[in-house]
C-alpha cells in the first residue's frame, strides 16, 4: 500500500451530459455502468480520512446527522456530491478503499479520496514553506492505491480494459486545497496563480494514467465558488464593499482565481479527449451548480443563510478556524441545516449538495471532439 498519513477562456463543444449517459447506458446489449472509481478530497471523502486521522473533526457530531445520524468521515450533515451520483446509477454508496476488509469485493467500486488531498504531491508545498497540510495522500497516492488493486479487478489487459470500458472514474473535487492552503496562510495571489498549471497537468496526468490502464469514462469537476465559502469571508473579511459582489455577498476575486482554474481545466480536458476520441470527458461544472444557490437562496429553500456556516464557531459569517464545527459539544449545528448552503464553513450542506448534483445530472456539459 502506498504510504500516506494525516499531518494536521475560449468556448468549447459541449454536448448535453444527460444524453452522454444515456447512451452509454444504452450502448450494447443490457450494457450500463457496472463500478464507481473515486479520487479527490473531502468533497468526495466517504471515510478515509477515519483510517489516517481518527481524531479529525468530521468525525465527531453532529457530522453525519442528516441521513447517517452519526459520524461517518464526510465533511456534511449527511450525503455529498459522490454519494448521490452513485445513488444515481443504482449503485451503493461507494466505501473508502482504507477501510475495506475483503479486497476482492470491490467489483462495484472503490472511493480513494481524502480529506485534504491535494493533486499536487506535498514535497510541492513543503518546499515553498506551506506546512499547513492536514495530509499526504496526494492524487498521485491515491492512483498507486488504485494501481494496488488492479489484480483483483482484472488480471489481464483485455481484462481490464473489458471492465473499464463500463466504468465510471470521478476525478474530484481536486485542486482546491492547492490553493486553500496557500490562500489561509495569506500567501498572495500572484504566487498562487502560479500553481494553477501545475495543478491543471497533475490532473491530466493522472487521468491519461488511468485511460492507459483502460478507463474511458470520466467524470472531473471543477472547483466551487471558494468566494463564497465562510471560511473565505472569515479570513478575508474587509471593509471595501467594492471587493463583494452586490448581488451574493461573495467574494468577487476569490471567485474569479475560481473561474480561472475551471477554465484551464476545461482547455485541458479539451485537449485529452482530442488526444484520446474513444474516451468521454466530462466536464462536471460544480461552480456554476453552486452559484445558482447563492443567486436565488430562497428560491432553493435555503432561507438560513447562504454565506453564514450552521455549523461553527461564532464570527459574522459563523466559522473560526480555532472553533471548527466537531471539535467541542459547545460548537452546535443550526436547527434545520436544510436551510442552509455552507455546514462548516468550507463544505456544503446535504441539501445544498443535491441540489448540485440534480444541475450536474441535468445540465452540466460534456466537452465533445470535433475531430
Amino acid at each position: 500500500m502506498a504510504f500516506c498519513s494525516s499531518l494536521l477562456s475560449a468556448k468549447l463543444p459541449f454536448i448535453k451530459l444527460f444524453l452522454l449517459l444515456a447512451t452509454i447506458m444504452r450502448g450494447g446489449v443490457g450494457q450500463s455502468y457496472t463500478s464507481v472509481f473515486i479520487f479527490g478530497d473531502s468533497l468526495a471523502d466517504t471515510g478515509n480520512i477515519f483510517f489516517l486521522d481518527p481524531s479529525f473533526h468530521s468525525l465527531f457530531p453532529p457530522y453525519g446527522e442528516a441521513y447517517f445520524h452519526h459520524p461517518t468521515g464526510r465533511c456534511c450533515n449527511g450525503r455529498i456530491i459522490t454519494d448521490f451520483i452513485a445513488e444515481s446509477l443504482g449503485f451503493p454508496l461507494v466505501r473508502p478503499y482504507l477501510g475495506m476488509t475483503n479486497i476482492t469485493s470491490i467489483e462495484e467500486g472503490v472511493n480513494f479520496a481524502v480529506v485534504g488531498a491535494t493533486a499536487l504531491d506535498a514535497a510541492f508545498f513543503e518546499e515553498r514553506g506551506i506546512d499547513n497540510l492536514v495530509t499526504n495522500c496526494s492524487l498521485r497516492v491515491q492512483l498507486e492505491w488504485f494501481k494496488q488493486i488492479l489484480p483483483s479487478l482484472c488480471n489481464t489487459s483485455s481484462k481490464c480494459n473489458e471492465k473499464f470500458e463500463r466504468s465510471l472514474f470521478h476525478m474530484g473535487e481536486i485542486g482546491g486545497n492547492d490553493y486553500n492552503y496557500p490562500f489561509f496562510l495569506l500567501r498572495s495571489i500572484e504566487e498562487i496563480k502560479t500553481f494553477v498549471p501545475l495543478v491543471i497537468t497533475a490532473m491530466a496526468s493522472a487521468i491519461k494514467e488511468l485511460i492507459d490502464l483502460g478507463a474511458v469514462t470520466f467524470m472531473v469537476p471543477g472547483n466551487i465558488p471558494s468566494g463564497c465559502s465562510p471560511a473565505y469571508l472569515t479570513y478575508y473579511e474587509t471593509a471595501d464593499k467594492e471587493e463583494y459582489d452586490p448581488e451574493t455577498g461573495c467574494l468577487t476575486w476569490l471567485n474569479k482565481f475560481s473561474e480561472y482554474h475551471n477554465e484551464e481545466l476545461q482547455k485541458e480536458l479539451t485537449r485529452i479527449q482530442t488526444l484520446y476520441p474513444h474516451t468521454n470527458i466530462i466536464y462536471a461544472d460544480y461552480y456554476n451548480a453552486a452559484m445558482r444557490l447563492y443567486r436565488s437562496p430562497t428560491q432553493y429553500g435555503f432561507t438560513g443563510g447562504t454565506l453564514t456556516a450552521c455549523c461553527g464557531g461564532g464570527g459574522p459569517y459563523n466559522y473560526n478556524a480555532s472553533a471548527e464545527c466537531g471539535q467541542s459539544p459547545l460548537i452546535r449545528a443550526c436547527d434545520d441545516p436544510s436551510q442552509y448552503v455552507s455546514w462548516d464553513g468550507m463544505h456544503l450542506t446535504e441539501a445544498a449538495y443535491r441540489l448540485i448534483t440534480n444541475a450536474i445530472l441535468e445540465e452540466t456539459y460534456v466537452h465533445h471532439s470535433t475531430s
